[in-house]
């Protein structure tokens, strides 16, 4: 949270503890592919309550109810650079692109246990895509026997996303986008158990980067 925007939380800075203003765990995750993998990794720099880089610059939850009005135009600059430099890396080889895109989901919603523990979200109109989903996951329960792994759940792998936006900028055959969507319980097991989920989904990543 920059300090400059901290005052728009006095009195409710609880919601910064909830799944409305960050992904608990996906930080990681991402940092582990970048190191164990060498690849580049982006992150956005500020809670999500202030802007959304995951949702398109005209959705009405790109901004939060706590985004100060006089500063939309400001952090909106910053989604549109954020935005760019994704898409730079996207265009840099001439071998077509895997985008891992990471995220967390909490495992209660409106009252509802959500029966899944990692989400492989993918256009399943793209045919790299759809292999790779199927792959993943047959890999990763191998891996990870116990933990429920599906595809396209709890969100569909079409809906507003930097994937879906970047699928729109390229062909199938220069780019494949999965989002990883890891249930948050994760980020408050045990370290060991914690970091073998992690490196099961690097292994599995890994394989397609050879």
């Amino acid at each position: 949270m920059p300090r400059e925007y901290a005052a728009g939380f006095r009195g409710q800075r609880e919601v910064l503890n909830t799944h409305r203003a960050w992904d608990p765990g996906a930080a990681i995750l991402a940092e582990q592919l970048r190191d164990d993998l060498q690849v580049v990794a982006h992150f956005g720099e500020f809670t999500r309550l202030l802007v959304d880089l995951n949702r398109r610059e005209t959705s009405p939850a790109v901004f939060s109810e706590f985004t100060p009005e006089t500063r939309k135009q400001d952090l909106l600059a910053y989604h549109r650079r954020w935005r760019a430099e994704l898409q730079a890396y996207t265009l840099l080889d001439a071998e077509p692109s895997l985008h891992v895109s990471c995220h967390s989901f909490t495992p209660v919603w409106n009252g509802v246990e959500r029966r899944v523990d990692v989400g492989i979200l993918f256009d399943p109109s793209r045919r790299i895509e759809a292999t790779l989903a199927r792959s993943w996951q047959s890999k990763l329960a191998a891996l990870l026997p116990g933990l429920r792994i599906r595809r396209n759940n709890p969100y569909r792998g079409v809906s507003d996303g930097t994937t879906s936006w970047l699928r729109k900028l390229h062909t199938p055959n220069q780019y494949a986008g999965i989002e990883l969507e890891l249930n948050q319980r994760f980020a408050s097991l045990p370290a060991k158990e914690w970091a073998g989920i992690r490196a099961a989904i690097v292994k599995v990543v890994g394989n397609n980067l050879a």
